[in-house]
Order: C-alpha cells, then sequence, then structure tokens
C-alpha cells in the first residue's frame, strides 16, 4: 500500500504553503504529493489568499522536488481545452523528470464556474466532453513523433496537429479517473485509466465501484490486474485523544464524525482502516490533509503509520 498526501488550496493556501507541505511529502517517505484543481473555497473558510492554479504550481513544485509523484485528483475537463491541457501536462512531466499523473473528471462544483466565467455544460454533456478530452489528450502524447493527430469529434476537432510536446513518460503519464458513477464512469476507466480513485466514501460503496470497474475491464477485453486501484479519505491522526481532538477542531469536524468517514484515531486505529481498504484491493490511499500547517501530523504519520505500510 503507497500512501499519498493529497491538499485542498482552494480552502487557503499560498504556493509557498503548498511547498512546504510537498518537500516535508517527500523528506517524511510518502509516495506522492497530489492537489485538487479547484478554483472556488467551499465551507466556512476564508479561501485566502485566493484559489492558485494546479498546473503552474505543480510546475514549480516540479523544479523544487526531486522523488515524489505529482499530479490532481482531479483536473476538470470544463476548465482547459484538451490540446493546451496535454501541452501544459507535458510541460509539468519533462521539468519533474517523468513524474506526474493525471486525474482528469467532469467538474461538479458549478459555484466556481460561474465565480471565474467557465461554462458548466450539463452532466452528460460534461461526460461527453470528458471522453472526448480522454481521447485527445492521450492521443495527442502517444502520437509519434512527426506524425500527425486528427480528431473530428462533436466538441472538439483537431486538424493536423504535430502532437508536440511529449511527455518524458513513454507512452504517456499515469492517467487516473475517479469517482462512483454506476454506468460511465466503469466504462471511461476501463478504457483510459491506468488508475480508478473512489474519494470519500465507505468500505462497502468502495468495494461496489472496484467490482464495476473490473466488470468493464473484463467486458472491454482488459485485464483487470492492469488497473491501479485507489481510495482517498481525510486523515487525522493523533498519539492521544487530546491531539486527535486538537487536529479535528483545526479542521472545523467531529472526532465522531471522522472516525465513521474518514481515517482519524491513533496510528494503530488508521493502520488498521487503511488495512480493511487493501483488503478490497486498494493499492494507494490519499491522505487528505486540511491543515496545511500541521508538519507535525506528516512526521506523525510517516513515522507511526507509513512503516506499516
Amino acid at each position: 500500500m503507497l500512501l499519498r498526501i493529497f491538499t485542498e488550496p482552494q480552502q487557503g493556501a499560498s504556493y509557498d504553503t503548498l511547498l512546504r507541505v510537498a518537500q516535508a511529502t517527500e523528506e517524511c517517505g510518502f509516495d506522492a504529493f497530489f492537489r485538487s484543481d479547484h478554483y472556488l473555497k467551499m465551507g466556512d473558510v476564508s479561501g485566502l489568499p485566493g484559489p492558485s492554479d494546479a498546473w503552474i504550481t505543480l510546475a514549480g513544485l516540479a523544479r523544487e522536488t526531486r522523488r515524489i509523484r505529482l499530479g490532481t485528483l482531479v483536473t476538470a475537463a470544463t476548465f482547459r481545452s484538451p490540446g493546451p491541457l496535454a501541452i501544459a501536462v507535458a510541460n509539468v512531466d519533462q521539468m519533474s523528470g517523468g513524474r506526474v499523473e493525471l486525474g482528469l473528471g467532469t467538474g461538479w462544483f458549478e459555484e466556481e464556474h460561474t465565480a471565474y466565467g467557465i461554462p458548466f455544460p450539463s452532466l452528460r454533456e460534461r461526460f461527453d466532453r470528458l471522453e472526448e478530452q480522454l481521447q485527445i489528450v492521450t492521443g495527442l502524447w502517444e502520437k509519434p513523433i512527426g506524425k500527425a493527430f486528427s480528431f473530428d469529434g462533436e466538441y472538439y476537432q483537431v486538424a493536423d496537429s504535430p502532437a508536440l510536446p511529449k511527455p518524458a513518460q513513454q507512452p504517456r503519464p499515469p492517467v487516473i479517473i475517479g469517482g462512483v458513477g454506476a454506468k460511465r464512469t466503469p466504462r471511461l476507466a476501463a478504457r483510459y485509466a491506468d488508475e480508478y480513485n473512489v474519494p470519500f466514501n465507505g468500505l462497502p460503496e468502495t468495494e461496489a465501484a472496484y467490482e464495476r470497474v473490473r466488470a468493464a475491464c473484463e467486458q472491454g477485453g482488459r485485464a483487470c490486474q492492469s488497473m491501479t486501484f485507489s481510495a482517498a479519505q481525510v486523515v487525522c491522526c493523533g498519539r492521544d485523544e487530546a491531539e486527535i481532538a486538537r487536529r479535528a477542531a483545526a479542521i472545523g469536524r467531529k472526532v465522531d464524525e471522522l472516525r465513521l468517514n474518514g481515517l482519524a484515531g491513533t496510528p494503530a486505529e488508521v493502520v488498521e482502516k487503511i488495512g480493511r481498504f487493501r483488503e478490497i484491493g486498494a493499492e494507494r490511499m490519499y491522505l487528505q490533509v486540511l491543515d496545511l500547517d500541521d508538519l507535525d501530523h506528516l512526521e506523525l504519520i510517516a513515522s507511526e503509520v507509513l512503516p506499516q505500510m
């Protein structure tokens, strides 16, 4: 089981804050640093100093880290056209020496779209656009150098693209698709994804979602073993009840609720629950860290939880 740190910068984080967390992630021995791709805060927080662009910040972190994987969980297909997205991610992959992963989804938070003038079509159209983006982005990356790429879809048309630049990873960076949709999500994951992620769901819901993707892989003639399964859970770990309660209060949550809906408790409790996700097939766990000033939290998890993985 690989442990990855997952942050939500739209809740209030400067680039310098993200840099400190990413470097601590690397120093502590975690596998990866991921961030959400959102443009508006959620809930009762100030959101100061304001949103940051996911791929611009990851480009900076690519030059300030050496080992950890870097990526989004997940980029909204509504935010960027597929051609510029393919260029940006390939650039960051080159800048990192081949450590980038692209999580791509439909987009869901309507308020951030209206706040920044981004069109927000129906769910059906967002899924249609996502599928076309997956075809274009992966097609641009995988097209051999010297060959042109073209695509004629309902929403996007690409004509005689040189399909450059190429990412450092060949044939392309890993693609992550997540969510618990029962129909289109499993099919898209089986066709395009290297990793399937279930965020913030309980064990029964997560296991059922994994089974749907496994079934879609089999129906599409793909070996299930070629898919990596992962989950994301908020983490709140403490050496004793007082420390657990302090960390829960700092993110505006209740300990009992976090124990039910996340990875909360002592290191032994966190290890035990991660183990239950491993039993249903999870190979990677994204630990959502909401208090980005509490680097001692990362150090505790690294010293007491990570060695047991």
